[in-house]
């Protein structure tokens, strides 16, 4: 049902955000608008790497709470998506000209790429990571009883889940919030790191990777695949 859950939120996706892509910048819609995309999102991106620790938890429970606990998971991404949105909007309204793209927009692009990957290489990001590959450990030390306490587990684990993942996250923001492709390996990105065997061994692989396409976008943004460049603002007279 999980895997349902996240193929049918990956159809919507696509029908949702084809021909929406127009690079790094995308301009967001309204709020309404935006949430039901990032939720719907999400859920394509975030449902089938948190797989194990649902199923771990079925086998724990000893009733049908995998929704709440879900629900709560999902509620989580969603608190972080209103406070990326926010951000945006404050950037948009009081940031500088220079943040343009024919301006400076490709350097503040690439260094948000580059510090996306410097923080695969910090400890709180090897902490995130531990505790999403380790599903056992935390349901043994923080188990809670009840339909509520199955909520505060899935708040719990999204925001340890946030914790390892708003650095690529940020980097898709970078590259186009609305590109499907951008989209796809992120979540590729993330799966790969959660549940693969050597998953943990990637962060430094993809460190190396998002620092070098920092450094791409920021130079030579035209040599980026799948890359939409923002059109140039129009000057009022």
């Amino acid at each position: 049902m999980l895997l349902g859950a996240s193929l049918l939120a990956w159809i919507v996706t696509v029908q949702r955000m084809r021909g929406m892509d127009a690079g790094p910048g995308t301009d967001l819609g309204g709020l309404g608008w935006y949430l039901g995309i990032w939720v719907t999102m999400t859920g394509a991106m975030m449902l089938p790497s948190v797989a194990p620790m649902v199923l771990a938890y079925s086998s724990f429970s000893r009733s049908r709470r995998s929704a709440a606990f879900v629900t709560g998971y999902l509620a989580a991404w969603t608190l972080f998506g209103l406070a990326a949105y926010g951000v945006y909007r404050l950037l948009e309204r009081f940031g500088p000209d220079w943040l343009h793209w024919e301006r400076g927009g490709p350097y503040v692009a690439g260094a948000a790429l580059a510090a996306a990957g410097l923080y695969q290489l910090t400890p709180f990001k090897d902490v995130c990571l531990r505790h999403c590959r380790g599903p056992l450990r935390y349901l043994v030390r923080g188990w809670r009883e009840g339909r509520l306490g199955a909520l505060r587990m899935g708040v719990e684990h999204g925001l340890f889940c946030i914790g390892c993942c708003w650095g690529l996250m940020l980097a898709l923001f970078a590259l186009g919030a609305m590109s499907l492709f951008w989209t796809a390996v992120a979540a590729a990105a993330i799966f790969a790191e959660k549940v693969l065997p050597q998953g943990q061994r990637l962060t430094r692989v993809l460190a190396a990777a998002l620092v070098a396409l920092g450094l791409l976008v920021a130079l030579s943004p035209n040599k980026v695949p799948e890359l939409t460049q923002p059109a140039p603002m129009e000057m009022s007279p």
